[in-house]
């Protein structure tokens, strides 16, 4: 993609998001550490700009909650997680760059869980 693609993409989802959401009020965004993070800053920014507030932004690292580690004989790089925002009854984004087959989402959510010690609703943009 270019970068207006990228760029018109971005806002359709940001248009999206405050659909689905009603608004930016209780709005978190999580970031899947690394480029996951840069884009849901990006979503963040562009909902500020539409709405003005911007949704907090916070980091996940998923590397221990990886399946395929010892499969690939991997080591993890680990990265700071920063979930300081307490996200029981908000609506939670969890944002990455790439959609495969699922299984970062599902090590995403494990880790969410594991730190929030929050039960999970699921509900997914389509």
């Amino acid at each position: 993609m270019s970068e207006a693609e990228i760029n018109r993409a971005l806002i359709r989802i940001a248009h999206e998001i405050l659909e689905r959401n009603r608004g930016a009020e209780n709005l978190v965004f999580i970031g899947i550490i690394t480029r996951g993070l840069s884009l849901a800053k990006r979503l963040s920014r562009l909902i500020g700009e539409f709405e003005g507030i911007n949704p907090s932004v916070d980091a996940l690292d998923i590397g221990l909650y990886r399946d395929d580690l010892s499969s690939r004989n991997l080591l993890p790089t680990l990265h700071r997680t920063s979930l300081p925002t307490d996200i029981n009854d908000k609506g939670v984004v969890l944002v990455d760059d790439v959609l495969f087959t699922g299984r970062t989402v599902r090590a995403a959510l494990d880790a969410i869980v594991d730190i929030g010690n929050v039960t999970p609703l699921f509900s997914f943009m389509r």
